[in-house]
């Protein structure tokens, strides 16, 4: 993995996304409408798509706890599920990314896999939570109760997402992106 200023600025700029999208909408008045509409989950996965597996997998951690910080979402109660789920998230991502991308809805598959994965990984995490440690969190049922609950940003990143990498794919960037990580392998 080649670190450049070009993957530091764009990753400080979806980091930077991931707190300014959660509290847009949460200016809608909505209730619970970061749950609803998943906001913060958008630029992680992009992180991932864009910047590859550790860059997703760093945003994924890094901007739930800045966002916590900063404005109280997610409250310290939920932000080591959080932290988890959207690390999987970034790091699925940018995994299957680099495998299914040259496959017919290669975008989509990664999407959907990296979707599923973080949302595994954030039951995991709550089963690990009550039933090893003892915490009081809802258990891994809390895991399908936000699935549920999350239907229209899953719609969301599923609309939204793979345009988005493909006017980067268009643009070169994503080329560009995975030369440099080739290189660096080689």
């Amino acid at each position: 993995m080649k670190i450049t200023a070009k993957k530091i600025t764009v990753g400080g700029l979806l980091i930077a996304l991931a707190l300014i999208l959660p509290s847009a909408f949460h200016l809608t008045g909505l209730p619970q409408s970061g749950q609803i509409f998943l906001p913060m989950h958008i630029p992680v996965l992009l992180g991932g798509f864009a910047l590859g597996p550790v860059f997703g997998l760093v945003i994924g951690v890094i901007s739930p706890v800045i966002s916590s910080f900063l404005t109280g979402m997610p409250d310290f109660s939920r932000l080591p599920f959080m932290m988890v789920e959207l690390a999987g998230y970034g790091f699925v991502s940018g995994i299957m990314y680099k495998y299914f991308r040259q496959v017919k809805f290669g975008t989509y598959i990664s999407l959907l896999v990296s979707m599923i994965a973080g949302r595994a990984l954030y039951a995991l995490s709550l089963f690990v939570a009550v039933y090893l440690m003892g915490i009081q969190s809802g258990g891994p049922i809390a895991a399908v109760t936000a699935t549920v609950t999350g239907l229209p940003g899953i719609v969301i990143q599923l609309a939204l997402i793979p345009p988005v990498i493909y006017a980067l794919e268009r643009s070169g960037y994503l080329d560009k992106h995975l030369r440099a990580c080739k290189n660096t392998a080689a």
